[in-house]
């Protein structure tokens, strides 16, 4: 029943050497999420509370720039499985001028209107005002962090995964040694708080992009082309909308989507403390999915570069075998989430973030409900992103994705959560329900082999 298992040792070798590295780059990027957290929670619940609310938007743009990756890479992994460099180069321009324009908008509007567009988003005008406070600074960092990430995650789907750790390693060591000088005030600095919190990532994400030229200007593996990386084709555009604007129209919505989660939450009663909890338990479980989602990133390589090599005989079973990998490494990690979480968050971990008792409630059942269906979780994130995107399917992909969520996890959230005011409970498992349909919908798709399409010959 499970033949599609037996693919031995050369494959789960090829697995495991792409895979470390994106754990590990993964592991550096969620290790930032949560040590910000962690200092500005130091600060108090109303200054944790509102560095969530200001990752709202935040969170929409980097899954946005997470899109445009993506997109890019269904077809760079495929022109590497062919060996065409210059066609590579095509794609990597076009993606850092998206990226660009993109983010350098997104960065305009915070800049110039963060007390306006906070408050979108929640309605406590303390809340509001610190997050506003946060926004300002951090606004242009993503244009930075965009630049960075799509040359990244090129590399990474010319199978070079190590660039993403090099690069965000260096990011963490000084965003974390930024954020003890800025938000405590340190070494002579001003003790500056949540705008120190910002201050230390824009800093960090110029140093991003100052690595990554400087990787660039000394790179042998792979050489730019200025004239078409500046210049692409009109065939490489069109290929690029047919395959790529799928994957960011299916980023932006689902980040949008999520977002709307916490910005339900942040117009609940009691909505601090939800918001606290909310963000906590958010870096929690990305901590704990770090190498399940790892596991997404390898299989869109292995699937974009057999497809491109020819190798489409072997990609079918390739599919079903990272799937399932995912699944069983979801399934034993939420496990032992849930057990870490009443022996080790609860009692001690939680306290450290100097959350109320009603916060810190809220927290244990968040990730409890998380980890419950990690597994799920797991399998459907390496479906959609790994298996179907991989393999060019980026249509079935983005629907399997935004539908359930769009027609029945956020319409009842803000049923049960806005109109019946409920509680945060049924809201959150509201919340969860997509995964759920998700996995319905998209195992038919992965079983047809439907999603198996060369791209470069489109």
């Amino acid at each position: 029943m499970f033949s599609f298992m037996k693919r031995g040792r050369v494959f789960y070798r090829n697995v495991v050497t792409l895979a470390i590295p994106i754990i590990l780059q993964n592991l550096i990027t969620n290790s930032l999420g949560l040590l910000d957290t962690f200092m500005v929670g130091r600060l108090g619940e109303a200054p944790m509370a509102a560095v969530t609310l200001a990752n709202i938007p935040i969170f929409v743009i980097q899954l946005m720039t997470f899109g445009l990756q993506s997109g890019a890479s269904v077809l760079i992994s495929q022109f590497h499985g062919k060996g065409d460099e210059g066609s590579i180069n095509e794609v990597l321009g076009i993606g850092l001028t998206v990226a660009g324009g993109l983010t350098l908008t997104f960065g305009c509007v915070m800049f110039f209107l963060p007390v306006p567009f906070m408050s979108l988003f929640g309605n406590n005008a303390d809340v509001v005002a610190l997050a506003a406070q946060y926004a300002r600074i951090v606004a242009f960092s993503f244009l930075f962090d965009s630049l960075a990430q799509v040359y990244i995650a090129a590399h990474r789907s010319m199978s070079n995964p190590m660039l993403g750790l090099y690069i965000l390693g260096a990011s963490m060591v000084s965003n974390t040694f930024l954020n003890w000088v800025f938000i405590f005030g340190k070494l002579g600095a001003p003790a500056m708080g949540v705008e120190g919190a910002a201050l230390a990532t824009l800093i960090s994400r110029v140093l991003e992009l100052v690595i990554a030229l400087g990787h660039i200007c000394g790179n042998k593996r792979f050489r730019i082309q200025p004239r078409r990386l500046f210049h692409p084709s009109r065939e490489m555009l069109r290929r690029y909308v047919r395959f790529a604007t799928p994957v960011l129209f299916n980023e932006t919505m689902w980040g949008l989507g999520t977002s709307l989660y916490p910005t339900i939450m942040g117009h609940m009663a009691g909505s601090q403390a939800i918001l606290a909890a909310y963000g906590l338990v958010g870096n929690v479980v990305n901590m704990s999915t770090v190498m399940v989602f790892a596991i997404g990133g390898t299989t869109a390589i292995i699937i974009g570069r057999d497809i491109g090599a020819g190798r489409r005989e072997e990609v079918y079973e390739a599919g079903l075998c990272l799937d399932m990998l995912a699944f069983l490494a979801g399934l034993i990690v939420g496990a032992i989430f849930i057990v870490l979480t009443f022996v080790l968050l609860e009692p001690v971990v939680y306290p450290l973030f100097a959350l109320s008792q009603e916060a810190s409630k809220v927290a244990t059942m968040m990730s409890v409900v998380s980890f419950s269906i990690l597994g799920i979780r797991s399998f459907n994130t390496t479906n959609v992103v790994g298996v179907l995107r991989g393999g060019g399917d980026v249509r079935a992909a983005t629907a399997i994705d935004l539908a359930p969520m769009w027609l029945l996890s956020l319409p009842l959230a803000a049923l049960a959560g806005l109109v019946f005011q409920w509680g945060i409970l049924p809201v959150y498992l509201c919340i969860s329900l997509d995964n759920v349909i998700k996995l319905a919908i998209g195992l038919p798709r992965l079983r047809s082999g439907e999603w198996i399409r060369d791209v470069t010959a489109a």
